[in-house]
């Protein structure tokens, strides 16, 4: 009986070191990629400059509200009582614009910036894909993990990072 799962567990232990030596797996660094990949750099260039131009404009509308509400509390003790009714709507109403347009626009994930950046950052993701694929396939690599990610990567052995490789293809146009 020993014997037997002496023997049973060599053949398990020999399977399982088959298994492992027959696996080739291969890790990229996403965030290299992203920042060496001319076509990333040039639209987050043009993310940053969307969001900046919006940040302006929010900016603005902030300054401006906080503006007239100072010289509302400044004026107000001096103003009919029409008026001051006329300028408190109009100062709830320039408020509510601007939580509007922030949501609008900065709305997690669902504003235009949001949007901007799905928009285009899907094309190059298509594009870093297809190049992750073409290199897995052409280095026999059944696994390829990206180590910036969340997904935890607790060793990599340097022999099997590819994102150079990657890197290089997508600069090639492959």
């Amino acid at each position: 009986m020993k014997s037997y799962i002496l023997v049973l567990a060599f053949l398990v232990l020999g399977f399982t070191s088959f298994a492992q030596s027959q696996l080739k797996i291969g890790y990229v660094d996403s965030e290299v990629i992203m920042t060496q990949f001319s076509e990333s750099i040039k639209a987050q260039g043009d993310l940053e400059a969307y969001a900046n131009k919006l940040t302006v404009k929010r900016d603005s509308m902030q300054l401006k509200l906080q503006q007239d509400y100072a010289d509302y509390q400044k004026q107000m003790q001096n103003m009919p009582e029409d008026k001051k009714k006329e300028t408190e709507t109009k100062l709830i109403k320039m408020e509510q614009e601007l939580r509007d347009f922030i949501q609008l626009n900065f709305g997690q994930g669902t504003g235009e910036i949001y949007k901007k950046q799905q928009e285009l950052m899907k094309p190059i993701q298509e594009k870093i894909f297809a190049a992750i694929e073409k290199v897995a396939k052409s280095e026999g690599l059944q696994f390829v993990f990206d180590k910036s990610g969340d997904i935890v990567l607790l060793y990599a052995d340097p022999a099997y990072d590819v994102t150079f490789k990657v890197l290089d293809g997508l600069k090639r146009g492959n």
